[in-house]
């Protein structure tokens, strides 16, 4: 089905007087966790040998990324925030939003714990912990999935995060790679997705200090931007990813991605968890 998709499409273009070599690339706005954990130099490659559709990424903040989406500078938008997607969705802007893959997020901390966190499974409590001894801490600050889940966390934690910011807390308006670097330098906690963890080798005292709560579910969603917002969306190569990314060569290759033989990724394309 998919390879006589790939035919149609290009029939299509050169009837239209479109050398297909050229006009056969998407651009996919992502996360920085996605690009940062190096699932995509993993799975784009196998994509583009099947299909011969060159995929160029845009790795921003979820925020970000759907911004791109709403201007139509994308053709696919690929993140994490699942109420800001379901919004987008709603506003138009794009076109049926599939559950791809999960993986959760992890809160990092200095091996020396300041807050006495280590080892906790209740998020809300080590952050109450680490505001109220105002251990060195490290937001992205991007309106990235990220971002938008740590402020969520502080609010289940009861902790007004705008009230209390302080010298002890530091919002860098970056990507997760830059975000634990800070960390990693400052020797403080900061909230991180597990695979962009597993993947990051500027360690220095870090470690996994909290791990295991329910409210740390990390569920990756993808959509194609609206054709009807944005006609210069290449909606049929668009969807012909989408459709690989959810399918079995697409979920396998998600599951089969591992860093020092831990799965970064699970797909759940079907909706179900492991």
């Amino acid at each position: 089905m998919l390879t006589r998709r790939l035919f149609c499409v290009g029939m299509l273009l050169i009837l239209a007087g479109v050398t297909p070599a050229l006009a056969q690339s998407i651009v996919v706005a992502s996360t920085t966790s996605t690009q940062d954990s190096g699932l995509f130099d993993y799975i784009l490659p196998l994509f583009e040998k099947e299909t011969g559709i060159d995929v160029k990424v845009v790795a921003q903040g979820t925020g970000q990324a759907l911004d791109t989406g709403r201007r139509g500078d994308a053709d696919v938008v690929f993140v994490h925030a699942k109420a800001q997607e379901e919004k987008f969705i709603q506003e138009g802007f794009g076109v049926k939003r599939s559950d791809v893959m999960y993986n959760d997020f992890v809160l990092i901390g200095p091996k020396s714990d300041p807050a006495g966190v280590s080892g906790m499974t209740d998020i809300a409590a080590a952050l109450v912990s680490i505001k109220a001894k105002e251990a060195p801490f490290v937001s992205r600050g991007d309106r990235s999935g990220t971002h938008s889940t740590e402020l969520t966390l502080w609010k289940e934690a009861g902790v007004d995060i705008e009230a209390a910011k302080g010298p002890w807390y530091k919002d860098i308006g970056q990507g997760m790679g830059a975000a634990l670097n800070t960390a990693s330098a400052m020797n403080a906690y900061v909230l991180s997705d597990r695979g962009t963890w597993l993947s990051f080798r500027n360690r220095g005292d870090l470690a996994i200090s909290v791990e295991g709560d329910k409210r740390l579910f990390n569920q990756y969603g993808v959509m194609l931007v609206n054709p009807e917002k944005h006609p210069d969306v290449k909606a049929e190569l668009g969807q012909i990813f989408i459709d690989w990314l959810i399918g079995p060569e697409g979920q396998t290759a998600i599951g089969e991605y591992e860093i020092d033989g831990q799965q970064l990724f699970f797909p759940n394309a079907s909706g179900q968890r492991i």
